[in-house]
């Protein structure tokens, strides 16, 4: 009897792990996120190869729409109908945060592999979520430091206006007034907005050190776009973005992002490793040569650290799966030196990159000088701080 109830405990939900890419397929972050996510998980779940032990792996995918009901309805028929039985990647923090709350304490795993609020380790904890790649006390907290240390005491903020930028600004502006520095102002504005004349035009003559664009995605595309119309650069002023990726720079070109400053958590031009994964994501169908974000990578280190606990467990339910995933400390061949933490917080080494001119870009996609290595221990809001009743 106590083995028919250990094998009840530990078993593949209809004898195939199902893992479900929910993401922006056709806004702001298609190509951060979209169907170069999709290519990233179906990668892990071909290098996981049945985990030695002939387990069967399905990736799924749907588009949010960056609508928290849209995301919760897709999770709910996934949860409830489809037998899936993880969730990765989700940008948006809105909807993050939705997705968070419906699959709390149910069977499924939720890898918030891009969904950057620092309240899925706080006061949203759940024992069901691991965070990957980045979250706003890190952006906000890690970036400020950087910033400051390189003489950007004021700064002006350019926000979007939904849980994302609110939370990096908050964290950023803590940072920033605790050392000494001074925030004289912030511009508010909706998601997708085309138009950035006008908060351009507050940040230029606030005179602020460092206009800090709390945003992300095509909305940071095109406030930089703008900014350098106006020239604000040229103009002795500091532009950092957030939450920028590679993508985004290849779309708005050298000459438009040089000079930029940005954090990043992955770089697929770093390393052996990372170089090795981004030719082959590369040429996966559909990618036409696209180097992986950031967030694409942590879908695929996210998706296959699942599918290891998975088989590790001979389970797909969270309740065993997630446990598993926490017991996690080594190198991860995308992130580094990696932990999970007792919180669901992944931590590993983040870097302080600055946008190269175009005539020091040698190759394509070479895009970035590193400017500082911030170690995993830095980088990270401490877990005595997370908030998190949750922590075993």
């Amino acid at each position: 009897m106590a083995c028919a109830a250990g094998s009840a405990r530990a078993e593949i939900s209809d004898n195939v792990v199902r893992v479900g890419v929910l993401n922006d397929i056709s806004g702001i972050f298609q190509d951060t996120n979209g169907m170069g996510s999709v290519e990233a998980a179906r990668m892990a779940a071909e290098d996981f190869n049945g985990g030695g032990k002939g387990i069967k792996v399905e990736i799924v995918y749907a588009d949010h729409q960056n609508k928290a009901d849209v995301g919760s309805a897709i999770a709910r028929k996934w949860l409830d109908v489809e037998g899936v039985d993880a969730i990765v990647d989700v940008p948006n923090s809105a909807v993050g945060l939705a997705i968070n709350t419906v699959l709390r304490d149910s069977r499924m795993t939720f890898l918030a592999s891009s969904t950057a609020s620092s309240d899925l380790t706080g006061k949203a904890c759940s024992p069901n979520t691991i965070q990957w790649v980045n979250d706003a006390w890190a952006t906000g907290n890690t970036t400020a430091a950087a910033m400051m240390q390189r003489g950007g005491k004021d700064w002006y903020f350019v926000t979007v206006d939904y849980a994302l930028g609110k939370g990096i600004e908050a964290e950023a502006t803590n940072y920033i007034e605790k050392h000494g520095g001074k925030v004289l102002g912030s511009s508010k504005h909706p998601l997708g907005t085309s138009d950035f004349a006008s908060f351009l035009l507050q940040a230029q003559n606030s005179k602020a050190k460092v206009i800090g664009l709390a945003n992300a995605g095509g909305d940071t595309i095109n406030a930089v776009k703008q900014a350098a119309e106006f020239g604000i650069q040229e103009g002795g002023q500091t532009m950092v973005a957030f939450l920028l990726f590679v993508n985004d720079v290849h779309g708005m070109g050298l000459k438009v992002a040089q000079g930029l400053q940005l954090l990043e958590a992955f770089y697929w031009d770093m390393n052996d490793d990372t170089r090795a994964f981004a030719k082959r994501f590369a040429a996966r169908p559909g990618m036409n040569g696209k180097m992986p974000s950031g967030n694409q990578a942590g879908v695929y280190a996210s998706t296959l650290a699942y599918l290891n606990a998975v088989a590790a467990t001979g389970s797909d339910d969270a309740k065993v799966v997630v446990p598993q995933m926490k017991t996690f400390k080594g190198k991860d061949k995308l992130f580094g030196d990696t932990t999970i933490r007792q919180d669901g917080r992944v931590i590993h080494p983040m870097y302080l990159f600055e946008v190269k001119k175009p005539e020091e870009s040698k190759y394509p996609y070479d895009y970035y000088k590193l400017i500082a290595t911030i170690p995993a221990e830095q980088a990270f809001r401490p877990i005595a701080d997370g908030g998190c009743s949750l922590v075993k």
